[in-house]
Parts: C-alpha cells; sequence; structure tokens
C-alpha cells in the first residue's frame, strides 16, 4: 500500500477567481503537460499510484483538487460548480503554467469534465483518457429529467437534486463509514437498491467487499471530507441540467484521441454510441470496479503509457 507520507506537498494556485489546491510531479515546463481530474467522492490523492510512473516517463503531472474538494475554494453558489466553471478552471491552470494545450485525464466526474472540456475549450486539450465514465451524449430531454423518468426519485442524481440538503446531512454525519464503505474492490454485477446507495453506505455497519485502501490512506480521505463537508462536491450534480442546456449550442464530436477504461465490475453504464461521438477512440477494459486507477494501478499505468506512446509515436 502507497504511504500517505509520500504524496507531494501542495500549492495553492489562483485561477478563475477561486484558488486550487495543486499538486504536481516532473519537471514543469520540461515534461510533456497532463493533467489528472478526480472523481467524486475523491480527491487529487486518487492518482497518488500514477503521478510517479507518469513522471517517469517525462510528464509534467498537475493534479488539482477541483473546486470544492480538499483545500481548494468551495463557492457558495450552486452554479458556481457547473461544467462552465469547472473547464474554465482547466484552460487557466493550463494559462498559469504557459501551456496551450495539455492531455486530460478523468476518472468518474473528472472523466465527464474532461470530456466537457474538450468540447468547450478543444485547442486546449491534445488527448483524451477517460475512466469508468464514457462520453454522456446530450440527448433531447435534460439528463436529471430523463434519469427521474426511468430510475426513479430515489435514484441519487435525482436525489440529490430534488431534496438539496438531505443527502449532505446523512454524510457529514457518517464521513468515515460512508467512505469505508463506498471505497471498497470488485462491485458486484447488481446493486438490490440503487436509489439510495449512496445513503445506504452511509448507514451500513458492515461492509461488503475488500478494502480498497489501506487505513491511512483511507484517513487522507476522512479528514479532507469531514474537513470540507460533502455538499460543495454534490453541488457538481445539481448543475447537470444546467450542464446539458450549457452544451445546447456546442459542437458535439470529440476529434482528438482518446482512450477509454472500463472496469469489467463496474456499475457505470457503457457508452452505446461511444465512437459516433469520440471516432478516434479506443477502448480497453481491466477485471476491477468503479475505482480503476486504485483497485489496478499498475495496470493503468501500463495501459495509460503505452497509448500516450504510441499516440506520440504516430
Amino acid at each position: 500500500m502507497f504511504n500517505p507520507s509520500d504524496f507531494p506537498q501542495p500549492t495553492r494556485i489562483p485561477v478563475n477567481g477561486v484558488e486550487l489546491e495543486v499538486f504536481e510531479a516532473g519537471q514543469r515546463g520540461a515534461g510533456k503537460p497532463i493533467v489528472l481530474c478526480h472523481g467524486w467522492p475523491e480527491h487529487a490523492f486518487s492518482w497518488r499510484h500514477q503521478m510517479p510512473a507518469l513522471a517517469a516517463a517525462g510528464y509534467h503531472v498537475i493534479v488539482p483538487n477541483q473546486r470544492g474538494y480538499g483545500h481548494s475554494s468551495r463557492p457558495a453558489e450552486v452554479t458556481d460548480y457547473d461544467l462552465e466553471h469547472l473547464a474554465g478552471d482547466l484552460v487557466a491552470l493550463l494559462d498559469h503554467y504557459g501551456y496551450e494545450d495539455a492531455t486530460f485525464v478523468g476518472h468518474d466526474w473528472g472523466a465527464f469534465v474532461v470530456w466537457g472540456l474538450t468540447l468547450l475549450h478543444p485547442s486546449r486539450v491534445n488527448k483524451v483518457i477517460a475512466l469508468s465514465v464514457p462520453y454522456l451524449e446530450r440527448g433531447e430531454r435534460p439528463w436529471v429529467e430523463s434519469m427521474e423518468a426511468v430510475l426513479g426519485g430515489d435514484y441519487y442524481f435525482v436525489h440529490f437534486n430534488r431534496r438539496p440538503g438531505v443527502a449532505d446531512a446523512v454524510l457529514d454525519e457518517n464521513t468515515s463509514r460512508f467512505l469505508r464503505n463506498l471505497f471498497r474492490k470488485n462491485e458486484p454485477a447488481t446493486e438490490p437498491q440503487p436509489g439510495m446507495v449512496m445513503m445506504n453506505l452511509a448507514r451500513a455497519e458492515t461492509p461488503l467487499g475488500e478494502p480498497l485502501m489501506s487505513d491511512g490512506e483511507l484517513a487522507v480521505l476522512v479528514s479532507a471530507f469531514e474537513s470540507t463537508g460533502f455538499t460543495a462536491s454534490i453541488n457538481w450534480y445539481r448543475n447537470v441540467d444546467r450542464n446539458w442546456r450549457l452544451l445546447a449550442d456546442v459542437d458535439p464530436i470529440i476529434r482528438q484521441p482518446a482512450l477509454m477504461i472500463y472496469g469489467d465490475r463496474d456499475l457505470v453504464a457503457r457508452g452505446e454510441n461511444l465512437s459516433e461521438f469520440v471516432p478516434n477512440v479506443e477502448v480497453v477494459s481491466l477485471d476491477c470496479g468503479h475505482w480503476i486507477q486504485q483497485e489496478k494501478p499498475e495496470e493503468t499505468n501500463r495501459l495509460m503509457l503505452k497509448w500516450l506512446e504510441q499516440q506520440d509515436a504516430t
């Protein structure tokens, strides 16, 4: 297991009207820039296994705690967490370092942001690597409305939007238990109560599955969320339909080379029409659950580095 004391010390960087807590590896200006974007409810620490491998391969690795997380800014307005703001933070981060573009890697919500960044600011992204969450085609109905029609009002995306503050309070009161129960290896293929799974995990006394992290690693996340609470990070969910509207007039095709990494045991649905919207995508999968880069770090590193080397050779 990784020793948390080996994780780099962060710097706080002013961007786009906020400050981001940013962790780095590799040599600034000398290595090719690659930005790693975490998901929910995570932290830059989720990339601890990838940072040294990418730095050793010659990359300048930039890993922000995105707004709402860790010691990064937590604006009070819900709309300050929409895709325009989140993508704007990453563009401003490139400007801070003086980079015209970079390779962006995202897991979970981070993948959604990276796909959106590439749509909104295509000139700033040279390659995309997404883990777990594929490109989400826009469709004719707002995303939360569509989820509610199919999955019901208890589905957590819907619940976070329709009952603001309720889930936040439950997770805040049970932070350690929730994160301990959530971060498990090899999620089951089926889930008995998908709608209320987040609240169920916060209340469950007996966790299922093998722990994903050591106690010391988990303590990093527990400490972070006990300090910040969950509201700011859940506000990302409360902008899902706003993001749908923001993308209304955007060219929906992503033309950059892309690598899509799935976990075979992940509950997140695969993109049925991925190649239609991302024509230059390569799709691979690993025998793991949702927390791909943490559950299978060596395999993830090999896939990423091999694909990046192939892209740089063409």
